[in-house]
């Protein structure tokens, strides 16, 4: 039977929403421009991508890759084989990659033994390089197999692009990432280590009584619920920064990157946090097990099967899109007994300007059992006197 589009569901969703929309402001999504050469804002809770430029261009993450680096050692402590309170060594090698160069350090001691929980201060609010190499050499033997290792992990997790050479960033043929696949990198150690991720706000670490401060502009600047990730500079990418904010539950993640002066990084990544909060909002339509409509049986003991949300819906979009916004549940129907609970029916799809589509599956709220002989006899007779309700 044809696909039917139900008048029923889609009277109550639009009802719903109009309680939804009554909740905030009226403000519109106006468009922005970024002086970033590469951007990307990202919705932490739905993975919608409120405004992007070169987002897939590959590009010098500089610092910013970092946060792979980071990814890997939160992985081991997350599994057991790593501690915070293991001791590593600084190898000559490691030690003699850094010493002289102009980069960020956190000014470990050639031999000295230090601690893994420290090391990871040493890159995430130091920005150390020769930390970087430290872990890289104590996790996998040498950089370059650490950096196999980064490459290979990035892939799992989700990024599509990116090719690690180093563990520190800095630059080298071939390191490469883009805008989207840091904005992966940056959801990922939020949603996996929520444990660990505090450590990116932290204001200062001390090492070899020497203070350093975290390079974060947005952790400086009162940001509301600023609370990471990761700034990044070389001469090739220019300035970049990974940042995250989170207010009453919504989380933002920015990337930007090839900005030409560390004022434009400042005023930027605040403007544009700012900007994705302002004019962008979550939507909760649907928790799973709402029930959206009831579908019509055929033979079945019952005439109707109630149809549930079979998962959470939850979509961001600006703030007056919304009233735009249409809500429709379609199903083949009538739907033949017996059904099974829990089984898919049907979809409830979500059209917005200017947006890609949104579907949730809808699912059998009960059981329905088939009629026995004399109520499928009665059925038929019923169907060739006065036709099909369907």
């Amino acid at each position: 039977m044809p696909c039917l589009s139900l008048r029923r569901p889609l009277v109550a969703a639009v009802a719903a929403l109009a309680l939804i929309a009554g909740l905030v402001d009226g403000a519109s999504a106006e468009s922005i421009e970024t002086k970033a050469r590469q951007a990307i804002i990202v919705d932490f809770n739905t993975g919608t991508v409120l405004l992007e430029k070169n987002a897939d261009e590959l590009m010098t993450p500089s610092s910013m890759s970092k946060l792979m680096t980071v990814y890997m050692v939160f992985s081991r402590l997350k599994e057991g084989s790593l501690k915070p309170s293991d001791q590593l060594q600084v190898t000559e090698t490691a030690w003699k990659k850094h010493y002289k160069s102009d980069g960020s350090m956190m000014f470990v001691a050639l031999n000295s033994m230090v601690r893994v929980d420290d090391l990871l201060r040493g890159v995430i609010i130091q920005s150390g390089n020769d930390a970087c190499s430290v872990l890289a050499e104590g996790l996998a033997g040498s950089e370059e197999a650490f950096a196999e290792q980064e490459t290979r992990k990035s892939r799992e997790i989700g990024l599509t692009k990116s090719t690690f050479r180093n563990a520190s960033g800095l630059p080298e043929p071939g390191h490469q990432m883009t805008a989207r696949d840091l904005s992966v990198l940056a959801r990922r150690l939020i949603m996996d280590f929520p444990e660990y991720y505090e450590i990116f706000s932290e204001k200062s670490f001390t090492h070899n009584n020497i203070k350093q401060d975290n390079r974060n502009p947005l952790i400086w600047q009162n940001i509301q619920g600023a609370d990471g990730l990761k700034t990044g500079h070389t001469e090739d990418g220019g300035y970049g920064l990974v940042g995250s904010a989170v207010r009453n539950g919504r989380r933002v993640i920015l990337v930007m990157n090839g900005l030409q002066v560390m004022k434009d990084r400042t005023e930027e990544s605040q403007r544009l946090i700012e900007w994705a909060f302002r004019e962008f909002d979550d939507y909760t339509l649907f928790k799973a097990g709402d029930s959206v409509t009831d579908a019509e049986v055929w033979l079945g003991q019952q005439a109707t099967v109630p149809l549930v949300a079979g998962t959470d819906l939850q979509v961001t979009m600006p703030r007056t899109v919304r009233h735009e916004m249409k809500v429709v549940a379609s199903y083949n129907g009538p739907i033949a007994a017996p059904i099974k609970k829990g089984t898919k029916l049907g979809v409830v799809t979500i059209t917005a300007p200017g947006f890609p589509d949104q579907q949730l599956p809808l699912l059998a709220g009960a059981d329905v059992e088939k009629l026995g002989f004399f109520g499928r006899i009665g059925a038929a007779i019923h169907t060739l006197l006065f036709g099909s309700k369907a």
